[in-house]
């Protein structure tokens, strides 16, 4: 769109214009020689002007091809053009993901048997460590149950060397408990 310039005798100036909205922008005074921002050229440095200047064609190689006979070309097998440099690399580029996925896919299903394989062993591995945690826990167990037992003979001894007169209420059912700690010791021994 161009700017609708007036010229009266106070000079060159833009012509007042509606906005969408409705309201109505004031003319305005333009010096000569002055172009709207919408109307400059944008820059373009010599390579870009070069580039656009020259013909996408090979010289002697027109866009309208001329129409072939039905019987030349059923007897001419069609050749293909030449790829230039970068269109073979892309297609490398192409080929080489493609082998990639591929091989990623492999690898994916690889994993998967495995993970299945795995699976089923560490079934066998839980039965067999359920086991050995029980025979670790009845270990675990008999050490404890030894230490309650020399806790209940260190008082024993204390109460018979005199350190301690008067045992507590909680001292002498802790002594009351050895024959039971040394019957449960037994059978855990009896058991691993």
């Amino acid at each position: 769109m161009a700017t609708p310039y007036v010229t009266d005798e106070s000079g060159k100036y833009i012509a007042a214009t509606q906005r969408p909205d409705g309201t109505w922008r004031k003319p305005r005074k333009v010096k000569e020689g002055y172009v709207p921002q919408e109307e400059v050229p944008v820059y373009e440095n010599k390579y870009v002007r070069f580039f656009k200047s020259k013909p996408s064609l090979p010289p002697g190689l027109s866009h309208v091809e001329p129409p072939a006979n039905k019987t030349q070309q059923s007897n001419k097998p069609e050749t293909e053009t030449p790829l230039s440099k970068t269109a073979k690399r892309k297609m490398k580029r192409k080929e080489k993901k493609k082998q990639e996925k591929g091989e990623r896919e492999a690898v994916e299903e690889a994993r998967q048997d495995i993970e299945k394989i795995s699976i089923s062993e560490t079934e066998v591995k839980n039965d067999k460590s359920n086991s050995e945690n029980a025979a670790a826990e009845k270990t675990k167990k008999l050490k404890n149950l030894r230490k309650k037992l020399r806790q209940v003979e260190d008082l024993q001894q204390k109460i018979d060397s005199g350190e301690i007169k008067q045992p507590s209420k909680e001292q002498l059912e802790k002594l009351a408990r050895r024959k039971a700690l040394e019957e449960e010791i037994e059978d855990l021994e009896l058991d691993l």
